[in-house]
């Protein structure tokens, strides 16, 4: 494919973006090279698949963060790894990276039938439908829900098995409907639980945590960054506390719950506080 038959039309930055891809390339080839650097020589495929999982976390890590300086910088860092595993797939028998961009483009043309053939899709939900629909074509999976990847952490391996079954139609048709389904998974959760039957209340939770994953599925929110934030926040708050109960000469089990309950109460109006 020739940038004469791409049926998209040219990027106003296109060169730029080209010649600094180039520039990469370059600088990969090199430093994995007989002049380049030991440790990048020393790489395989499969020794810098743990770098390229970690530096996308890193990215939505930023991006969650809003951090859009951070956010650029660990795209480069992907982009280098990228590029780096690329090289390295080549030297292992695999295609060149120019073959696997070029793969990567005819495969997105196909996978928009929609903007570049005679598909019609009136919104995202039905975009969503073609998209699946084309990739188990692709890959001839008879299950509408195709494959997820081994190593997706589990919410976002939720996330996608109910965004598959939606561009179907197999979903709630408003909020208030998953809302309900949400309130019934905690009460068989309760249920269970005062039961005191241990089994039963696992396979309750793991409901209940899909019927959540489910309602942020719903509303477009992103459950994997949400709970890392809200994490974040839990760890703010509790190293806050620490430090008011170190300030006065006392570790954190010596407080006793009710004062840790109230010291949490204080960094949370202190945090309001700061933020208006």
């Amino acid at each position: 494919m020739d940038d004469a038959s791409l049926p998209s039309p040219p990027a106003p930055d296109r060169d730029a973006f080209g010649a600094a891809v180039a520039e990469l390339l370059d600088l990969v080839r090199h430093l994995s090279g007989p002049e380049g650097c030991p440790w990048d020589r020393e790489q395989t495929t499969q020794t810098l698949s743990p770098y390229v999982v970690e530096e996308a976390h890193e990215i939505a890590d930023a991006i969650v963060a809003g951090d859009r300086p951070a956010a650029a910088e660990e795209l480069g860092d992907l982009l280098f790894l990228v590029t780096f595993v690329a090289v390295r797939l080549e030297q292992e028998g695999g295609p060149a990276p120019a073959a696997i961009a070029r793969g990567n483009i005819a495969k997105m043309i196909a996978r928009h039938p929609h903007v570049f053939g005679g598909a019609r899709a009136t919104d995202s939900q039905e975009v969503l439908r073609l998209w699946e629909e084309r990739k188990r074509l692709e890959a001839g999976h008879e299950s509408i829900l195709g494959k997820s990847p081994a190593g997706l952490p589990a919410l976002l391996r939720a996330y996608r098995v109910q965004e598959k079954a939606s561009s179907v139609g197999f979903d709630w048709p408003n909020v208030e409907g998953v809302v309900v389904k949400l309130h019934e998974e905690l009460d068989e959760v309760a249920a269970a639980v005062r039961a005191e039957r241990p089994d039963e209340t696992a396979a309750e939770i793991g409901d209940l945590l899909f019927a959540v994953v489910n309602l942020a599925r719903y509303l477009k929110i992103d459950p994997e960054a949400r709970l890392r934030a809200a994490t974040e926040k839990f760890r703010r708050r509790f190293d806050r506390v620490t430090d008011l109960l170190r300030e006065r000469g006392l570790a954190a089990e010596q407080a006793g719950p009710a004062e840790l309950d109230r010291l949490w109460e204080q960094t949370k109006r202190e945090e309001r506080s700061e933020q208006g």
